[in-house]
């Protein structure tokens, strides 16, 4: 769904993907600001070439990207640069993208949305899909370590409309999923998740 300012919704459990052309930017905005929004990022000329979690932290010696920063492919080329960040900063690079077993695990039986369905919906909206899952860029996600190696799940730190801008580095396929967790409080104490937005500017 497009709204008429040029916002694609991310339905709320679901997921959404698009086409980015080299320099271009997408704007992701946390409509209520408690939602997380798994996100990924493909090579558009060859969709084995994802941007990749560890390959970032290892090139950026960051657990938590800046304005300025690049977002790496697993073939260590800059994918998606930080322009803007109008929220607090806390976004988790650690986190796995949530599955069907991740929720049996927590003790949910039957079926369960997940981000790893989502991914692979909204990819095959477009025709394509991916040879596995990549860990996710876990946009607003507050992921809070301690010095002796502890990790913790706690509700987003922004507000709503809060935003995240990030610049194209390639020609690439851009995916996102309105993270469906409601077991634990990463989408706000109340657990309850809801859509957020995304525009190519």
């Amino acid at each position: 769904m497009s709204t008429a300012s040029g916002l694609i919704e991310i339905p709320a459990r679901r997921g959404k993907a698009a086409r980015l052309s080299r320099g271009q930017s997408v704007r992701v905005v946390n409509t209520h600001g408690h939602q997380v929004v798994d996100t990924w990022a493909f090579s558009a000329d060859d969709i084995h070439e994802c941007m990749s979690m560890e390959a970032t932290r290892a090139t950026r010696t960051k657990l938590c990207l800046e304005v300025g920063d690049a977002y790496v492919s697993n073939h260590r080329r800059a994918m998606l640069t930080v322009l803007e960040d109008s929220s607090p900063g806390r976004h988790d690079t650690l986190m796995a993208a949530c599955d069907r077993h991740r929720y049996h695990l927590l003790g949910y039986e039957g079926h369960h949305d997940n981000c790893t369905d989502n991914l692979a919906s909204a990819l095959s909206e477009l025709g394509l899909a991916a040879p596995k899952t990549p860990s996710p860029l876990n946009l607003f996600m507050n992921i809070p370590w301690t010095l002796s190696g502890g990790l913790g799940f706690e509700p987003p730190l922004c507000k709503p409309g809060d935003h995240v801008l990030l610049r194209a580095e390639m020609d690439l396929i851009v995916a996102f999923s309105a993270c469906p967790q409601d077991m634990l409080p990463i989408n706000g104490e109340m657990m309850r998740t809801v859509e957020a937005h995304f525009e190519i500017v």
